[in-house]
């Protein structure tokens, strides 16, 4: 090995590194990018001549604001909202009708069972198991996918998205990652799995490992579902607006819940396990340009859509084929499914939940779109999975059932915040080819979802609250 004396010209760069470190407080690559932009500046103004000044002059005032730090946080926070909304309340009809239709053909399966004198248990495992699953899931995640995908790729062609990843760079520095980070962490939110997959434009092997397993934290759209219906149905009764507009700003409440807790743990890794300094981030912001309507629906729809759909259902089809047998075979006068809520019930009281709530969410594992009716179909007792004709109908049974406002925050707090789906921990142990950073990406949420719903209903305990 060569040793460097003093004289060596490496170790006077080295030195010489060090000290414009310590003179301008950034690292020497953050320097090092500055500097050329600003000669690169000096060079262009020297030698280019604009012909259209007012088209750049007003991409520099709407850049005053996108990336101001007054007003560039509420600004991505009112668009946040927006697409929650417009998501919200543009999903409901196509549900309803894509449900009625797969629905109905159920009935027609069963027509067909009967006339071939299938024998019942068959009819029950295939039909009102699996075929029921899928089609729960295919209503409720095709359409908030097919309008949120399409949003968020409309913000990403716009020559938006490039801007929010300026504005939480020194955030995520802050947490000693990437800000590259940002722009995976809002692919999570349509669908985790394609917010683990979308790691990869992070170029840091550390820092990739940080995105993937934090990626969880912020609600993808298989969590909306548990997530509005709670909100709309405790949370919105004292304000007189639209449900659907107090569910998105309850939902936005959470997804800050979710980035504060992406953040603490991101930090919490790099002072651990994935120990180092955060990279720089070099992105030079794009021009605001008119996207074009057929890259975004095909990149949202085929590439995406399709995609996320396609893993859903190779999950969910023996999901329903096992949560059925759990509720049709019976030991005494109970179910396995009850008697193994019963089981999970004393440690679910003390995180302000119940063991039909925490087997729900255990169940929900291959497609997180299956806890709500999961849970209906342990309360009644149905055999198979049951849908809400209404918010209020399902208030009357969770009620009934013992749910109180602690019960519904505990499980709010609990979908966002738990473990990842089959889904996304296969798509994190194609990205890692690691069973153990899978492990930990499972490990992790769920060490912090109990954490959090204990102390928040112990405090609520102790204070009488509830």
């Amino acid at each position: 090995m060569t040793s460097l004396n003093s004289t060596d010209p490496l170790l006077r760069i080295y030195k010489d590194a060090e000290i414009l470190r310590a003179s301008s407080g950034k690292p020497l690559a953050d320097r090092v990018v500055t500097d050329i932009f600003t000669y690169s500046e000096k060079l262009a103004g020297q030698v280019v001549q604009r012909e259209n000044i007012g088209q750049v002059e007003w991409r520099e005032r709407i850049d005053r604001i996108v990336i101001s730090r007054v007003f560039g946080y509420p600004l991505m926070l009112i668009l946040l909202g927006l697409v929650f909304w417009i998501t919200i309340e543009g999903a409901n009809t196509p549900s309803q009708m894509i449900a009625t239709a797969l629905f109905a053909f159920q009935d027609v399966l069963t027509g067909v069972f009967n006339a071939l004198g299938a024998p019942v248990w068959l009819h029950g495992l295939l039909v009102l198991g699996m075929y029921r699953t899928l089609a729960w899931v295919i209503a409720v995640m095709l359409p908030p996918m097919a309008i949120f995908f399409p949003l968020f790729t409309l913000l990403e062609d716009l020559g938006f998205l490039p801007r929010v990843a300026f504005n939480m760079d020194n955030l995520f520095k802050r947490a000693k990652a990437c800000g590259k980070q940002c722009l995976t962490m809002c692919m999570g939110f349509g669908c985790n799995a394609a917010g683990v997959v979308s790691t990869r434009i992070i170029d840091s092997p550390r820092e990739r490992l940080i995105a993937i397993l934090t990626n969880n934290f912020v609600p993808c759209n298989g969590r909306f579902p548990t997530l509005i219906a709670i909100a709309s149905i405790f949370m919105t009764s004292a304000v007189a607006l639209s449900q659907s507009l107090v569910a998105a700003g309850f939902v936005t409440l959470l997804v800050l819940i979710g980035i504060s807790t992406t953040f603490m743990v991101s930090w919490g890794l790099s002072k651990t396990l994935l120990k180092g300094e955060p990279s720089s981030l070099i992105l030079e912001l794009p021009p605001y340009r008119r996207p074009k309507i057929g890259a975004v629906l095909y990149r949202s729809i085929i590439d995406r859509t399709i995609f996320v759909l396609r893993r859903a259902i190779v999950v969910a089809a023996p999901a329903g084929a096992a949560t059925w047998i759990l509720a049709n075979v019976h030991v005494g006068q109970l179910s396995i499914l009850g008697h193994i809520a019963g089981f999970l019930d004393p440690f679910a009281q003390v995180l302000g939940l119940d063991g039909f709530i925490l087997m729900a969410f255990i169940l929900g594992i291959p497609a997180n779109e299956i806890v709500i009716p999961v849970l209906l179909m342990s309360y009644l007792a149905t055999g198979q999975l049951t849908e809400f004709t209404s918010l209020m109908e399902l208030r009357e049974i969770l009620v009934s059932n013992g749910w109180t406002w602690l019960t519904a925050f505990n499980t709010m707090l609990f979908a966002l915040l738990h473990w990842p789906c089959a889904t996304t921990l296969m798509s994190m142990y194609h990205e890692t080819g690691s069973k153990k950073w899978t492990a930990l990406g499972f490990i992790i949420p769920t060490l912090i979802a109990v954490s959090v719903c204990f102390g928040v209903a112990q405090i609520v305990f102790l204070l009488g609250l509830a």
